[in-house]
């Protein structure tokens, strides 16, 4: 689905890449793709995989999606998936993406939305497992909410999706555009 919002003549950028597969199957669709993660271990194994099976125009990174990083106005597209229910300020890290786009630029993202499950989950499971070390930190919102944290940034939807069985995915596939 992401790759019909790309093209060969954008420059993407992608924060919290993991270990680089989608990165890897999304770089032939761009110009080019700088997939950044945190995690160091992550973006070796992202190499790894990035020397096993090599793709014009991506690259690896580590950095930080909290941390100011990234040139202004640069890139068409900023992807983030699976991370923003995993910063620390979701007003923040999505500031800081927004800048990083051209006027007109797209963000894709597709996000768990925690507060939509079980309230067990989040209510009592989540914080059970971080106090025994085996959660990271997790935002609990609800789709309404991290499209309002995107509009919030000045920001236009131009998709809503859920991909799931029957739509009820908790995992809200949104795409944005930056004013011109």
């Amino acid at each position: 689905r992401v790759r019909t919002w790309l093209s060969v003549d954008q420059d993407v950028l992608e924060i919290g890449c993991g270990t680089g597969t989608t990165a890897l199957q999304l770089a032939p669709s761009t110009r080019s793709l700088l997939a950044t993660d945190f995690s160091a271990d992550m973006i070796a194994i992202a190499r790894d995989k990035l020397a096993l099976q090599p793709v014009r125009g991506l690259s690896f990174s580590v950095a930080d999606a909290d941390t100011p990083a990234f040139a202004q106005g640069t890139y068409h597209a900023v992807l983030a998936f699976n991370l923003l229910h995993l910063v620390s300020d979701l007003d923040h890290t999505l500031s800081l993406a927004i800048q990083a786009l051209k006027p007109g630029g797209l963000l894709v993202t597709k996000t768990p939305c925690v507060g939509e499950m079980n309230p067990l989950i989040p209510h009592l499971a989540l914080p059970l497992m971080r106090a025994m070390g085996k959660a990271p930190h997790v935002l609990c919102f609800k789709g309404d909410d991290l499209q309002s944290a995107i509009t919030r940034q000045g920001m236009a939807l131009v998709s809503v999706e859920r991909h799931g069985t029957r739509g009820k995915d908790i995992r809200a596939f949104i795409v944005a555009r930056k004013p011109l």
